[in-house]
Order: C-alpha cells, then structure tokens, then sequence
C-alpha cells in the first residue's frame, strides 16, 4: 500500500507479468479506479504504433471530489523496442511511464504521485523509467533519448 493508502490490485500485477513473459501486450495502461482506492489496469493492448499510445494517454480524463472531469494523470507501462545506432541490433526495455500532465487537477496529480511507488514495487522487472508532464515529453524521440541513455 502506497502512502496515499492506495492499493494495487493483483491484475496490475498477472497483466504486467504477461507483458513481461509472453511479449503478447505492447502496453498497459493503469488508472486510479473509480472510488480511488486502488491502481486498476485500465486497457491493455498489442498495437505496436507508438502515436497511438501517447495518445491515450494525452486524451485520459480524470475527475475530483466534486466530479468536475479534466485532464487526467496516468501509469503505463510501454515494452519499449529501439534500433541501436551502431547497426548492432535492438533492444527492448520495459518502460514505466509517470503521465501527470500539468494542465490536469490538482488532486489527481497529488494523488498518482503519492501512489506511483507502490505500484513500480510491485512491478518486478521495469527498465527505464520516465516522468512526463507535457505532450512533447511523451513524444517518440523523447522517450528514446530517456530508454536508450547513450545505448545508441
């Protein structure tokens, strides 16, 4: 259990572990469920398109106490492949993604970020990580530089 009291529900777990072992889900996407009690898997799938993705995650909505719906904080995680530069190969690494855009509510954003540790405890096996608060730290070559540190 997080700081904020959050809990993650096992199928955050079997979800990630499927992603992991079996390469058959390119990403998931977790969200505070609805009565913010728990991290629940809020899609998974197998689309390889990146821009697909990011947009799911610019277009997540969440909503405050008094149900005034805005943009909205997410967790993903992304099984991230990337050409080597020096012609050597690819690489994949399983990526953890803190969306928290700056434009979403003040609650939400507190919430997540209060609660992203328990659910990355709970994820053994993520590579890289990457906080993101605005669309263009989220765009593909962003997140390659943060993936690939100098790997390229």
């Amino acid at each position: 259990m997080s700081q904020s009291g959050i809990s993650v529900t096992p199928e955050c777990v079997t979800t990630f572990n499927e992603l992991k072992l079996y390469k058959k889900i390119k990403y998931i996407i977790y969200k505070l469920s609805d009565d913010s009690r728990e991290i629940v898997v809020e899609e998974t799938s197998s689309e390889p398109d990146w821009d697909v993705f990011r947009q799911k995650l610019v277009d997540a909505k969440s909503s405050d106490k008094r149900g005034n719906v805005g943009p909205g904080p997410r967790y993903a995680v992304y099984d991230f492949e990337y050409e080597l530069a020096s012609g050597e190969g690819k690489r994949s690494k399983i990526t953890f993604i803190a969306w928290s855009p700056d434009n979403a509510g003040v609650q939400p954003k507190m919430i997540y970020a209060t609660s992203k540790d328990s659910l990355k405890r709970a994820l053994n096996g993520i590579a890289a990580e990457v906080q993101a608060n605005e669309k263009d730290e989220i765009e593909y070559d962003e997140v390659l530089k943060q993936v690939s540190k100098g790997a390229r």
